[in-house]
């Protein structure tokens, strides 16, 4: 089933129609789909379609097993050619439009010395045949992104560049779609968007019956997922404690530092970057503290992993001894509906992106988080989204629950947002999964079906 990517299916598929020289770059962490939209978008394509995976071997064996699935696409006896170059200039001469597709191009490119196959890679976009289109597809994000440094070899040599990413809320609900916004919201609070764990859960089953099918015991389809794929290459370079400290949670610098308990020798400071640009955890801050340094945050990015860190990490013993149904009464149910409102206001700044893509947020210049300080009360916090719109801000309160607000609570949210001194707050505005019993023009105030039909 091939859900959403309109946008990126689009790109490619014009790619694959156009005329002319053809070198697309397609990269994105591991299972989120981006063989599934290449392979999608390569349905209508007018000619021979040679999908070939690249493996961890030598160059020389990456060579032959490419050189195999040549054959194969052209129904073709074992063919072999002296050099890389010589297939191209081969697959030149065929009558036919030609699409190659290099998956998981960092195997190939980790067979030489650095720079040597994308060197190799250059010389081929820069002489490709005009019947032949290229794909390059990897999942080592760190890598991949190698390839749009301006130094490296292949800078600039890409028409179409795509960065897959996770699916948002909106998209993750397409695989559930007849279940209530609170529920859809829980569902992608626990287990994110992930095109290859959605496909994994029971829409007709319960969240409890998911978690304990899937994540919970050691050998659940979700939890190897989480351990052999997505981990597997932190682990080899990271303190996973790093993730065990953000949990559920943001940390600033100081506190990951704290809390690790190691000397500040610049180890942590390549760590993080190292797990930002892999987009295991992100860099957050308010957007009126871009630049105070004291109030940047980093957390987990999957919501999957995030959920792995906060409940079971290292539990594995624990989860095998009272079993999974125990366990989840014990030591998830009782804060898992807290676990999933954090989750909720990312929801909703989700939402909000959604709108000012669509055009629907006319004269607001920027939105997310936003942090105040009060030295008359002493006291300091961070509001869960914030619009601004020139000087004035536009706040909003986020609540995940099933019960609707009141109008005594917007009024006493609203009395604590205007109690801030030096803002300029505009409209206060509420966020609710069970929606409110009343009506309001004074608020504005958007209920959990409004999230998932995108009125405002």
């Amino acid at each position: 089933m091939f859900v959403g990517r309109e946008k990126e299916l689009a790109a490619l598929q014009e790619q694959f129609a156009a005329k002319g020289k053809t070198a697309v770059l397609v990269y994105g962490k591991r299972r989120v789909g981006k063989s599934t939209l290449i392979a999608q978008a390569a349905k209508d394509f007018p000619g021979i379609v040679i999908d070939h995976l690249c493996v961890q071997s030598t160059f020389e064996g990456n060579l032959e097993l490419l050189y195999r699935s040549v054959s194969r696409a052209l129904s073709l006896p074992s063919l072999g050619f002296s050099h890389l170059f010589d297939l191209f200039e081969f697959l030149g001469q065929q009558s036919q439009d030609v699409l190659v597709v290099l998956d998981e191009y960092q195997y190939l490119k980790q067979s030489l010395k650095s720079g040597e196959v994308d060197s190799c890679l250059q010389t081929i976009i820069d002489t490709l045949p005009a019947n032949v289109k290229l794909v390059l597809c990897g999942s080592y994000i760190a890598v991949m992104k190698e390839l749009l440094d301006e130094e490296n070899p292949l800078f600039g040599r890409f028409s179409t560049i795509l960065h897959v990413k996770d699916f948002d809320y909106y998209d993750a609900a397409r695989f559930y779609p007849k279940l209530e916004p609170y529920q859809k919201i829980a569902l992608y609070g626990v287990f994110g968007g992930s095109p290859f764990v959605l496909e994994s859960l029971d829409a007709e089953a319960t969240l409890q019956d998911n978690l304990e099918k899937l994540l919970l015991p050691a050998t659940g389809i979700l939890r190897t997922h989480i351990e052999s794929v997505m981990l597997k290459e932190v682990q080899k370079s990271f303190d996973v404690r790093i993730l065990e400290v953000l949990g559920n949670g943001k940390k600033r610098y100081s506190d990951i530092l704290s809390l690790l308990g190691g000397p500040n020798n610049g180890l942590l400071d390549k760590q993080l970057k190292s797990l930002m640009d892999m987009e295991t955890i992100s860099k957050t801050y308010p957007i009126n503290k871009a630049d105070d340094k004291k109030k940047h945050f980093y957390e987990i990015e999957d919501n999957l992993m995030r959920t792995y860190f906060a409940f079971l990490f290292g539990r594995t013993p624990l989860v095998e001894r009272l079993g999974e149904r125990t366990f989840y009464e014990n030591d998830v149910a009782p804060t898992l509906t807290q676990y999933v409102s954090r989750r909720f206001e990312e929801v909703v700044r989700q939402y909000f992106v959604r709108l000012a893509h669509a055009g629907k947020l006319k004269g607001v210049e920027d939105f997310g988080t936003y942090w105040y300080d009060d030295p008359a009360t002493k006291t300091n916090g961070e509001f869960d989204c914030v619009l601004k719109r020139g000087e004035a801000l536009d706040f909003f309160e986020c609540k995940y629950r099933k019960a609707p607000m009141e109008k005594g609570e917007c009024e006493a949210e609203e009395r604590q947002v205007r109690s801030i001194p030096n803002v300029d707050v505009g409209t206060v505005g509420f966020a609710c999964t069970g929606g409110f019993t009343f009506k309001s023009k004074t608020y504005k105030l958007i209920a959990g079906e409004h999230l998932y039909k995108l009125t405002y």
